[in-house]
């Protein structure tokens, strides 16, 4: 378990982290989000102790990173993939951090194999892929066999295999009873694998719920309905107390209602329905929703500059 509270940290005049309190608890995959510059990569580092804070206090199984005897036997974790020696092997990289943690060297050749890097073990991680480093940072976040796991970026540089792999073993480590805090700028990715959200803004908590209440509280939900009967359909709607707009491509849309209670209200009727589903908002699109006005970085496209498809982390994109 990671508990946080009040956790700040300052930099002169600028407040990274402000005031955050939240609980990393175990047995699910809690998603830590928020906009660029938002604190996430400050409020990791002070967990692992890498940074000091300001005011406030974080706690690993109830003591402080720094007491721990052994930490990667507490606590692995991945924050910057790329924190290996060039010159030095796979696997003397993970054999000196086995052997700062009184972690046995079959270890080594296990986390080795769980990743895939068995077969590139000997060579020197300065001729490693962004891909295979990525692999490297996780075999050292899992070398102590931890009950509490930090991932920030997973898969970063994985190929899709990488990348449904890690998702199915951070499901698994956290089906064993451990704590697995992740960090992601991949929504379509986070949706697939985290239980709970935690989401910062400007260095505040914005939100520590589940997936699912996240996105229901943040998105708006509605029923597509499309008839060949279309105006008759929109008069027994209204007549039986629901709200439909046009959505401008010949469908209506009902808000405050269900899929059954309108199917069933079209039966009575005798109306043929040609389409009747159920819509709710992507996390991408209840994230943007809460954080609208945390973005700290704004891009704007300007005269003649074609607008980007869709709103990407960590920018707002507004016409200029």
């Amino acid at each position: 378990m990671i508990e946080l509270e009040g956790l700040t940290k300052r930099y002169g005049e600028k407040v990274a982290v402000n005031n955050l309190t939240f609980t990393v608890r175990p047995g699910i995959v809690t998603g830590f989000l928020g906009p660029n510059g938002a604190g996430k990569s400050t409020t990791m580092r002070m967990i692992l102790g890498l940074d000091h804070p300001t005011a406030g206090d974080v706690r690993i199984d109830g003591t402080h990173y720094h007491r721990l005897k052994n930490p990667l036997t507490y606590i692995g974790a991945l924050l910057e993939a790329k924190g290996v020696h060039p010159g030095r092997s796979a696997y003397n990289h993970l054999l000196c951090l086995a052997q700062s943690n009184g972690i046995p060297p079959r270890r080594v050749h296990e986390v080795l194999d769980a990743v895939g890097l068995t077969a590139v073990a000997r060579k020197k991680a300065k001729g490693f892929s962004l891909g295979m480093g990525q692999r490297l940072g996780i075999a050292a976040a899992l070398l102590g066999d931890p009950r509490i796991l930090m991932f920030d970026e997973p898969v970063n540089g994985l190929d899709p295999e990488g990348i449904h792999w890690i998702r199915t073993l951070m499901k698994s480590l956290a089906a064993q009873g451990r704590t697995v805090f992740v960090s992601s700028h991949l929504m379509s990715e986070m949706a697939l694998t985290a239980d709970h959200l935690v989401v910062i803004g400007q260095g505040r908590l914005l939100a520590d719920t589940s997936m699912a209440d996240f996105i229901e509280r943040n998105s708006r939900s509605y029923v597509r309905v499309r008839s060949p009967q279309r105006e008759r359909l929109l008069d027994v709607l209204h007549g039986g107390g629901m709200t439909a707009a046009e959505s401008g491509d010949g469908a209506l849309e009902v808000d405050g209602s269900t899929a059954e209670a309108i199917g069933e209200l079209a039966a009575r009727h005798q109306l043929t329905l040609h389409e009747l589903s159920p819509q709710q908002a992507s996390l991408e699109e209840a994230f943007m929703q809460l954080t609208a006005e945390s973005v700290e970085y704004h891009a704007h496209t300007g005269a003649g500059t074609p607008a980007p498809p869709q709103q990407q982390w960590g920018a707002s994109w507004t016409k200029g």
